[in-house]
C-alpha cells in the first residue's frame, strides 16, 4: 500500500480544500435534496469541476470528491441502476482528476507547488439517511452491517483510481473501525484517512472519546491520517491536541467556517471571515495537524487565505 502523502516532507502542512455543497450553492444550484451534491453529479458535472479547479487554484493539495451522499441506496430511491449508481461514483472522481490535470498542465501552476492528490469522499452511513444522523452517529448497527454497507461504495470508487479514500464526517467509533476493518480484508492496497465529526472539546458526536477512536485506528496502516472536519472551529484545538497523544498518524482537520448548522431547518446562522479561519489554523498547526482545510461553508477565498499563511509559515 503506498501512503499518498509520502510525497510531503513531515513538516510541510498539506492544504485540503473547502466545502463542495455550498460552493455549488453560491454558483445557483438547489441542493435542497437528499441526494446533496451528488445531485449536481446527474444534472450539472461540469460545475463540479470547475469547483474543484477554483480549489487547486486557491492553493489546494488535495481535492475531495462530490460523493460524500452518494450510495447505492440513495441512487436507488432515485430510480437509478446499480450499474447507473457505480457510474455517477466514478463520474465524482474522474471530474476531480479532470481539473487536477487541467490545472496541472500550466507550468506556472507547478512553482513551489506538489501535483494536488484527489481523494473519494465517503461519507457516513448517516449521510446516506438524510436525517441529520452522520451528527448523532446512533445508528444501532453493527460493525459487520456498517462494513457491509461501504463496501459496494467503497469498490465503485476504487474503480476509478483516487490517489485515496476520505472517509470523513463519520460520528462514532464503530463505523470508523468497520471502514478500516474492511480496508484490511478486502481493499489492501487502498490508502484511506479517517474524520470524525465531534460535538464538543473531546467527544464525537455519538459520544465516544475522540482520542478513545483515534486509538482504535492506530493498528491499521492502510489509515494513513486521523483528524476532525464537520466541527465548530472553537472545538478543534483540545481535539487535535487529544488526537495527537493517542496516534503517530498524520494529523488532519477541517471545520465549518463558522457558523452554525440548524438540522432541522437544515439552515446556516452566523457569519464567517477568510482571514479569521487563516488566523485560527494557526492553533490548529500548532496542535499538530499537519493537513488543514475548510468543511461546510468555506469557499475558495477560505482556502487561499489558509494556503498564504501555511506556505509562508
Amino acid at each position: 500500500m503506498h501512503n499518498p502523502f509520502s510525497q510531503f516532507s513531515a513538516d510541510t502542512p498539506v492544504v485540503l480544500d473547502g466545502a463542495m455543497a455550498s460552493e455549488l450553492e453560491r454558483r445557483g444550484c438547489n441542493l435542497n435534496d437528499a441526494l446533496w451534491s451528488a445531485r449536481v453529479l446527474i444534472e450539472q458535472p461540469q460545475l463540479i469541476r470547475d469547483v474543484h479547479y477554483d480549489y487547486f487554484m486557491a492553493g489546494a493539495d488535495v481535492a475531495t470528491t462530490a460523493s460524500y451522499q452518494a450510495s447505492f441506496p440513495g441512487f436507488a430511491k432515485r430510480g437509478l441502476s446499480e450499474e447507473e449508481s457505480a457510474r455517477l461514483m466514478r463520474l465524482s472522481i474522474e471530474l476531480a482528476q479532470a481539473a487536477r490535470d487541467a490545472f496541472w498542465a500550466d507550468e506556472q501552476h507547478r512553482v513551489g507547488r506538489i501535483k494536488p492528490l484527489v481523494a473519494a469522499s465517503v461519507g457516513p452511513y448517516g449521510a446516506m439517511l438524510a436525517d441529520g444522523s452522520e451528527y448523532r452517529g446512533n445508528y444501532g448497527l453493527s460493525e459487520q452491517q456498517l462494513m457491509d454497507f461501504h463496501r459496494p461504495r467503497i469498490a465503485a470508487l476504487l474503480v476509478a483510481g483516487p490517489d485515496l479514500l476520505a472517509c470523513e464526517t463519520i460520528p462514532c467509533q464503530v463505523e470508523a473501525v468497520a471502514i478500516a476493518r474492511l480496508l484490511q480484508q478486502e481493499f489492501p492496497h487502498a490508502a484511506a484517512w479517517i474524520s470524525f465529526s465531534c460535538r464538543d472539546d473531546a467527544n464525537l458526536s455519538e459520544g465516544t472519546p475522540l482520542a478513545e477512536a483515534i486509538a482504535a485506528l492506530e493498528p491499521f496502516q492502510q489509515v494513513v491520517a486521523v483528524g476532525v472536519n464537520c466541527t465548530a472551529p472553537r472545538h478543534i484545538a483540545p481535539l487535535l491536541q487529544a488526537a495527537a497523544k493517542a496516534s503517530g498518524k498524520r494529523l488532519l482537520t477541517y471545520p465549518n467556517s463558522g457558523e452554525a448548522y440548524d438540522p432541522v431547518t437544515k439552515t446556516w446562522h452566523g457569519s464567517s471571515d477568510p482571514q479569521a479561519f487563516a488566523e485560527a489554523a494557526r492553533q490548529w498547526r500548532a496542535a499538530g495537524a499537519s493537513c488543514i482545510g475548510g468543511c461546510c461553508r468555506t469557499t475558495p477565498e477560505d482556502i487561499r487565505a489558509l494556503s498564504a499563511w501555511l506556505r509562508r509559515g
